[in-house]
């Protein structure tokens, strides 16, 4: 037979109570998360609205620095060198002293072309006095027509003797001026390719060269464009280039911080590279710009700006071959939108198609949210700047 055990006194039963309420507070499912995105709630992302502006059609384009002038500096009459007046790599003013060429064959024939020009000038004169005797006697009859008519021919005869002596000292001067070589133009100087005590060929055809001499300012940018851009404004700009404007930077140099003036636009578009060849002109007074230099050109039309929508470039998705973005509206839910994304803009890219002006998109978190689901917005500017910015590919 069981035991018969006694009542639960009032303070256990109390204390059994307080157990089972402790017990039935814990088995309470928790609170889900709010609107602002708890535990287990819409995953936050940022949100920002695109942006609308003004923006300049823009290209950047690779181009290599070219010299004004460039010319190889050679001999013009053959003789030994004799002394070179530079500095290699100094500046020169055009006319200044490069080279001597030994003059002295050439003083001589000078010399001797002289002297046979008067002595063609002084027959010449004895010539005249005849014929005009000439002309009296046979006034009085007192000679014959053909004395005469032999009197007329030698004065003619040593008038064009004398043309030709002329013309022979003109060209012992000039060739010996040309034993002297002097700058052609303005600029700097290159090595020496010949030394003092060659002697050096003129008269041949590719003479050797002595040096080089570029010019230092202006120079010019060279560079090729698409057909894209050609088609877009260079195309109708032909007819005054300097129209658009010419941004130009090195290498080294943050953004395009020298102005230039497009000087020519080719007249033919390569069919094998689909390019065609444009130059710009800049100033170069730091001599900073060597030709040969890499350079960057921005060349665009400012005259034609127009009205663009714009994101920030990270918050364009890819999917496959079709770049998306995801729209917040206003119940909170991300949408697929598939865009059509055209050139940079600073921070930013220009949409072509499938996104308004001030629609709300997703800039981070992109990869957390799904299309069609719920998320906590947090809106956060555009990360770029504000001002109206040149647009680029």
């Amino acid at each position: 037979m069981a035991p018969v055990l006694p009542p639960p006194s009032p303070a256990r039963r109390l204390g059994l109570a307080a157990v089972l309420v402790l017990l039935g507070a814990c088995s309470k499912p928790a609170p889900q998360g709010g609107p602002q995105g708890g535990p287990g709630g819409p995953p936050p992302v940022s949100v920002a609205s695109a942006l609308e502006r003004d923006v300049v059609e823009e290209d950047e384009f690779p181009g290599r620095v070219e010299a004004v002038q460039q010319v190889e500096v050679r001999a013009r009459v053959t003789g030994y060198l004799q002394n070179v007046h530079f500095t290699q790599g100094a500046l020169v003013k055009r006319g200044d002293p490069l080279f001597d060429i030994d003059p002295r064959p050439f003083a001589t024939e000078l010399a001797r072309v002289n002297a046979v020009l008067a002595d063609t000038r002084a027959q010449l004169d004895l010539a005249r006095t005849e014929k005009a005797r000439s002309d009296q006697l046979l006034a009085e009859q007192a000679t014959s027509q053909r004395e005469h008519d032999e009197a007329v021919s030698r004065v003619r005869t040593l008038e064009a003797r004398l043309q030709s002596a002329q013309a022979s000292v003109t060209t012992a001067q000039l060739n010996l001026s040309f034993t002297r070589v002097l700058a052609p133009v303005t600029g700097r100087v290159g090595r020496l390719e010949i030394t003092e005590g060659n002697l050096v060929q003129g008269e041949v055809p590719n003479s050797p060269v002595l040096t080089t001499v570029v010019s230092v300012d202006p120079v010019y940018v060279a560079f090729e464009v698409d057909e894209r851009a050609y088609l877009d404004y260079v195309g109708a700009a032909r007819s005054k280039p300097a129209a658009l404007p010419i941004s130009v930077g090195l290498a080294d140099e943050p953004g395009f911080p020298r102005a230039g003036r497009l000087e020519f636009i080719d007249n033919r578009l390569d069919p094998g590279s689909g390019t065609v060849r444009l130059r710009a002109v800049l100033d170069n007074k730091d001599s900073r710009l060597t030709p040969g230099l890499y350079a960057r050109v921005r060349l665009g039309d400012a005259a034609r700006p127009r009205r663009a929508v714009l994101v920030a470039d990270r918050a364009i998705g890819t999917d496959q071959s079709k770049r998306y973005v995801l729209v917040v509206g206003a119940d909170h839910k991300a949408m697929y939108r598939e865009i059509k994304p055209g050139r940079l803009v600073g921070g930013l890219r220009i949409v072509e198609a499938g996104l308004k002006a001030g629609e709300a998109v997703v800039v981070n978190g992109l990869q957390r949210v799904r299309p069609g689901s719920p998320v906590t917005p947090q809106s956060v500017p555009m990360d770029a700047a504000e001002s109206a910015a040149p647009a680029k590919r």
